[in-house]
């Protein structure tokens, strides 16, 4: 069993955390890097992730892992909520760099990076491209419901694993436009062509170096810069991405004085001003910006 930096106490049909640093499920679930975790009226967010069924709710200081179990936590939970890293002194070393992100930073302080599957990222952030997170979410569910695996019910609602390249590819191009994934059709099929008739395996982009991460990951049908900076971010453990969307361009102008470049530009901007915390840099400035609708 591992060793951790907080208390796990086993209750009814799940887990209690207590003393866990840095994590709040509203900060994770809604900084734009997770699409299938859904806010529930109890404020508690209900999502699917490895093949599993999780809902996750704050409860005083302690937050609450509910239908799970400790088996599945240390093989599952521990690494997906990146549970290992020591948020803390990220923050603390981001906080040093400018005062804009101080202020983003403790803004976000329950922000952590998911380490998600990187084919379910590849196939998400294909629909995510020029759409809104309520038309992705409908169109992933829609795709995960029709080809993916029933896992059952929680809390009255059925929920189903996001398929595989196998799965996946029994769809046609009609299909997966009746799933509502709009222009993204054909790009959600020809990538899945091509993993499949590649053989690409895409858990060993997870070991790649991230400029070779990020090549290959554009030469995928539908994967341009910032989709491809998002998979790496999101689902490849590349830490020094750094996604630009029209939020983080806006960023970039209004607290680094970036000039209005091409979105590559602004990309290679942000690397490069905030190195091999990038990814994380990113985070947090997105969140701050977007919920507080600065310079809108």
């Amino acid at each position: 069993m591992r060793e951790y930096n907080f208390e796990i106490e086993e209750i009814e049909n799940g887990l209690r955390l207590k003393n866990l640093k840095d994590f709040q499920p509203s900060h994770i679930f809604d900084c734009g890097q997770c699409f299938r975790w859904i806010k529930d009226g109890d404020e508690s967010y209900t999502g699917v992730a490895m093949g599993k069924i999780l809902n996750v709710r704050r409860d005083g200081e302690d937050i609450i892992f509910d239908n799970t179990n400790m088996y599945d936590f240390e093989n599952i939970w521990y690494d997906y909520f990146d549970l290992g890293r020591d948020y803390s002194s990220i923050k603390n070393q981001l906080a040093l760099h400018d005062e804009n992100l101080a202020k983003a930073v403790e803004f976000g302080w329950g922000i952590r990076i998911l380490q998600q599957d990187g084919w379910e990222m590849l196939i998400s952030f294909i629909i995510s491209s020029n759409n809104r997170i309520p038309m992705i979410q409908r169109a992933i569910n829609n795709i995960s419901e029709r080809y993916g695996k029933d896992l059952g019910e929680y809390n009255g609602n059925h929920y189903f694993s996001f398929p595989t390249p196998q799965e996946l590819s029994e769809a046609s191009i009609e299909d997966l436009r009746d799933c509502k994934t709009g222009f993204r059709d054909k790009y959600i099929y020809y990538t899945t062509k091509a993993v499949i008739e590649d053989e690409i395996d895409l858990a060993s982009f997870v070991a790649m170096e991230a400029d070779i991460c990020h090549k290959e990951l554009l030469k995928f049908k539908g994967v341009g810069a910032k989709v491809a900076d998002c998979i790496g971010l999101f689902g490849m453990r590349k830490y020094g991405s750094f996604p630009v969307d029209v939020w983080v361009k806006r960023v970039l102008q209004e607290f680094y004085q970036a000039e209005d470049m091409s979105l590559p530009k602004m990309r290679k901007y942000g690397m490069d001003l905030f190195g091999k915390d990038a990814g994380f840099a990113q985070q947090y400035l997105f969140y701050y910006v977007r919920e507080l609708e600065i310079g809108k």
